[in-house]
């Protein structure tokens, strides 16, 4: 409860005593005294406002262009890239150093090898152990991640520039000087086995490791599981890790990207200093084609692929197919395409499953967009009785988004992706992030700038183009997860296509 002021306790008097004042005989009023005329006109009520009409929609504003801070950028003669935006507003920086090899570069039946390498990073330097690291981000109020998924690796910072020189250091000693100690990576296996083991009793992480593994086949980097499995983690010895930092952490491999209070000469002065021993090497871009080298299974008809997972109340649902790289032309097309179809709240799939049936708290689709093509996924976590049910509506909005687009639906989603835009630059670490993407794939540093004009550009012939050729009912993988004793007789009654089983990991079991 909290605590009542002053001012509350005298508020509360004076409403108690307006309540016992009511419960009295009310006194005669007094007659009152003829005010001047001005001063009558003087205490007129004020004219009420028009209520406002809460069955109409307000009317948006139009999308403002968003021009950003100009991204200044250098390359130092190790061949490390640096990106500099200068943003004044606070005494901030964030610095993400980007390696261009993620998990597509694992070795051969060692899945989990580029994401326990990126793990290990600041677990402990040559310099430093593990808790002296952390004490170190405590004391200097900064914090340092590192990560790895597809295409990438990164190592991030955010600090505060009056302690930017300590943090820079502490940044780049975790960069360049890894441990990898053997105790710390047991640990960090340790860790990875458990979390392995609680994945197997949670349906939508099931479905989305299967639905990878199913589209690409385990050949394509892209069907192996960013984390590895129980048998690929335990059998990764120090060498890989030290093997797979040595030939991707390269200088030629990276770039330093830098926003905040700073400027592009002081970044480079810091950059050289830190960073300038870096040994560079033959360039590792034969390596990040690892993808591109395997190719996944040819598209077939719709097929549906059931994983028992008994006694659950829900079914995990994802169906879809490989999609596109992100240096499609028709980048712009489909992100309001997706829009469109499960990509908002009012997209299409949500309205359908979730506010219409109320089969979901949530149905949605996505082109994850990679060096190479990623998937496109429809998705929901659907009430089990409902399952057949909601793979017919499923269906049912990846024909009809084929159809030509209402203009009016069209204008909303356009709308949806200008007017959120600038939202996603309001730190100095989401501008960071955003440049991410923008230097992994080559893509013009004014990319932003240009967004919005863009998004405006598609029309409903490109929207019914790109959905034609690249969402296909009709060949599609359909991943289920749930319990196959009540949902395996109604899904077949559908006759989507032919019915498999498959187990946890996605790979084909006897029918009993």
């Amino acid at each position: 409860m909290r605590p009542l002021t002053l001012a509350a306790l005298g508020a509360a008097s004076l409403t108690a005593a307006a309540l016992v004042g009511c419960a009295r005989t009310p006194a005669p009023a007094p007659t009152p005294t003829p005010a001047p005329a001005a001063a009558a006109a003087d205490t007129q009520p004020a004219p009420v406002a028009a209520a406002a009409d809460r069955g109409q929609r307000p009317a948006l504003a139009p999308p403002q262009p968003l021009k950003l801070p100009p991204a200044v950028t250098r390359t130092l003669p190790n061949g490390l890239k640096l990106v500099v935006v200068e943003q004044h507003e606070l005494p901030l920086a964030d610095a993400v150093l980007l390696v261009g090899t993620g998990a597509e570069a694992d070795p051969a039946g060692k899945p989990g090898v580029a994401t326990l390498t990126a793990e290990l990073l600041d677990e402990g330097t040559v310099t430093r152990p593990a808790l002296a690291i952390a004490d170190q981000e405590a004391y200097l109020g900064v914090s340092l991640d590192a990560s790895s998924g597809w295409d990438a690796s990164r190592l991030t910072l955010h600090t505060p520039t009056a302690q930017l020189d300590s943090a820079l250091a502490l940044f780049a000693d975790v960069a360049l000087r890894p441990a990898f100690a053997a105790k710390e990576l047991e640990r960090v296996k340790r860790e990875r086995l458990t979390d392995l083991v609680q994945l197997k009793d949670r349906a939508p992480d099931i479905a989305d490791r299967a639905f990878a593994s199913i589209v690409f086949g385990d050949r394509h980097p892209y069907g192996r599981p960013l984390e590895g499995t129980e048998r690929s983690v335990r059998a990764i010895a120090r060498a890989d890790v030290q093997r797979f930092y040595r030939t991707h952490y390269r200088p030629d491999n990276a770039t330093l990207i830098v926003v905040g209070d700073v400027t592009p000469d002081d970044v480079e002065r810091r950059a050289r200093a830190l960073f300038g021993s870096w040994e560079g090497g033959a360039p590792a871009a034969a390596a990040n084609g690892a993808a591109a080298a395997a190719s996944a299974p040819a598209r077939g008809a719709t097929a549906v692929y059931l994983i028992d997972k008994p006694g659950a109340p829900q079914t995990s649902v994802r169906i879809g197919a490989v999609g596109v790289p992100r240096t499609t032309e028709d980048y712009f097309p489909l992100l309001v395409a997706n829009t469109i179809l499960g990509g908002s709240f009012t997209s299409r799939l949500n309205q359908n499953l979730r506010e219409s049936k109320g089969y979901t708290y949530g149905a949605r689709s996505r082109f994850d967009m990679r060096r190479t093509a990623g998937p496109f996924t429809a998705s929901a976590e659907v009430t089990g009785t409902k399952t057949d049910s909601s793979l017919l509506e499923f269906m049912k909005e990846l024909r009809s988004i084929r159809d030509t687009v209402p203009a009016a639906e069209l204008e909303k989603a356009k709308q949806y992706l200008q007017l959120q835009l600038p939202g996603a630059f309001e730190t100095t670490g989401q501008i960071a992030s955003q440049l991410v993407p923008v230097v992994l794939y080559g893509l013009p540093l004014e990319f932003y700038d240009r967004y919005a004009e863009q998004v405006a550009k598609v029309t409903q012939a490109d929207v019914q183009r790109v959905a034609q050729r690249y969402i296909d009912p009709g060949s599609v993988t359909v991943v289920i997860v749930g319990d196959r004793k009540s949902i395996e007789g109604p899904v077949r009654e559908l006759g989507l296509g032919a019915l498999e089983l498959r187990d946890l990991a996605g790979q084909p079991v006897a029918v009993p």
